[in-house]
């Protein structure tokens, strides 16, 4: 059996959870244990292969939350539990959850955008005092579109969270995007130790962080990840780069002082 960290390995799909009508949660057969934040490639023999994060892990298994959005993705969705997906990986640079540690961290995250968070979110709700405070603002963009619901029940009882929809009424639930909630979230009394995480599409980071700069968070104290624009995940391609900057090998995660010469 080959090394070589092109070759993609048969993995056995395990189950599959439908979150919303375009969003399936696949859980695979895999001894491959990745940093949280961490992305592999997914592929089918024929079709094509495409970069998809890592939304939790385990003993034997990765979860990948994967949208519907192009000829891969839509092969992948026609897979069965038992069938075949190929991985390779894990790549990139994930979260730097050690930097986490006894801080106060806001996490703000758009749709998909969880998913990334989901593997450190259940990393902190399962290891108490890891961080100070866990301070969550996701936003979707309609009720059917709400991922990961009974995680979110979870998370809701132990960590500070602001649900909200952009548009629509749920009962338990703001209405608006993200950037509308942010002066909620207590950082004066988070006196300077704390951290802040953007993951959503690359206009909701780029409005995002700005608010955050606006309300006088340090650009050393954001984090992004980049989901776009990857292709082979070992900087050969060339079609994740941005100006000098390949984003499969320095990300997927960028500290934004980094990052805000990347978001368009």
């Amino acid at each position: 059996m080959s090394n070589n960290v092109l070759t993609p390995k048969p993995c056995r799909i395990i189950s599959i959870n439908k979150e919303s009508n375009s969003e399936y949660t696949f859980r695979v057969e895999t001894d491959i244990v990745p940093e949280h934040g961490q992305f592999l490639q997914l592929s089918i023999p024929k079709i094509g292969e495409a970069p998809i994060s890592v939304s939790g892990f385990g003993d034997g298994y990765l979860d990948f939350t994967i949208r519907s959005v192009g000829k891969v993705t839509d092969a992948i969705f026609n897979l069965q539990p038992g069938d075949t997906l190929f991985l390779r990986g894990a790549y990139g640079i994930g979260w730097p959850v050690e930097k986490f540690k006894d801080k106060n961290i806001v996490i703000v995250a758009g749709g998909t955008g969880v998913a990334p968070v989901r593997s450190m979110i259940n990393k902190f709700y399962n290891t108490p005092n890891y961080v100070k405070s866990l301070n969550l603002i996701f936003g979707f963009k309609n009720e059917s579109g709400i991922l990961f619901k009974s995680e979110l029940d979870l998370w809701k009882e132990t960590f500070n969270t602001i649900y909200t929809l952009d548009s629509g009424v749920k009962e338990g639930w703001e209405t608006g995007l993200v950037t509308t909630h942010l002066e909620k979230l207590p950082l004066d009394r988070f006196d300077d130790n704390y951290e802040v995480i953007i993951v959503g599409p690359p206009i909701m980071m780029h409005f995002t962080a700005l608010e955050f700069l606006k309300l006088g968070v340090p650009e050393e104290k954001i984090w992004v990840s980049f989901e776009r624009k990857m292709s082979c995940a070992v900087g050969k391609c060339g079609h994740c780069r941005i100006d000098e900057t390949y984003v499969c090998l320095e990300g997927p995660v960028f500290n934004y002082t980094k990052a805000k010469t990347l978001l368009d």
